[in-house]
């Protein structure tokens, strides 16, 4: 199983990927989507703009993706993740995982977005009503992986 990466401006069809996914794949017996989503703030977000450094970013979502295959039985994986200036309601992330069963496809689907959540390289600006920030790394986030350590 080669993983499919993009990072792209383009918003993506679930439907379409989940049945690109699948095409001639016979062994696959459970299929997990996450789809992230920008949602408004309680100050009234406008947008969020997200930023990558190209090649880096794909790399590392690569990375995540073969950790992911390694520790679970995957006959398929997608990741999906936008960039540029985005609006509450746009979809953000996608994230696919196949396989045999629905346990390895599930934890597989957590595994790979606590991890990109902390370590792949984008960098997320908020521009609410009373102007723009850059977001700082959440220390949820961090937390979550803890449950991953071997």
């Amino acid at each position: 199983m080669q993983p499919q990466i993009s990072v792209q401006l383009d918003d993506f069809d679930i439907g379409n990927e989940i049945n690109q996914l699948k095409v001639d794949k016979h062994d696959i017996g459970a299929v997990v989507s996450f789809v992230g989503t920008v949602r408004d703030l309680a100050d009234g977000l406008t947008s969020m703009t997200l930023e990558h450094y190209p090649a880096m970013t794909e790399a590392e979502l690569a990375r995540i993706a073969k950790e992911a295959k390694e520790r679970w039985p995957l006959e398929g994986c997608r990741i999906i993740h936008r960039f540029g200036e985005l609006f509450p309601g746009d979809n953000i992330v996608l994230v696919i995982t196949a396989s045999a069963h629905r346990q390895a496809a599930f934890d597989a689907a957590n595994f790979i977005m606590d991890f990109l959540k902390t370590n792949a390289p984008f960098w997320k600006k908020e521009t609410t009503s009373r102007g723009a920030k850059w977001v700082d790394a959440n220390d949820a986030d961090d937390k979550a992986l803890e449950r991953w350590q071997k």
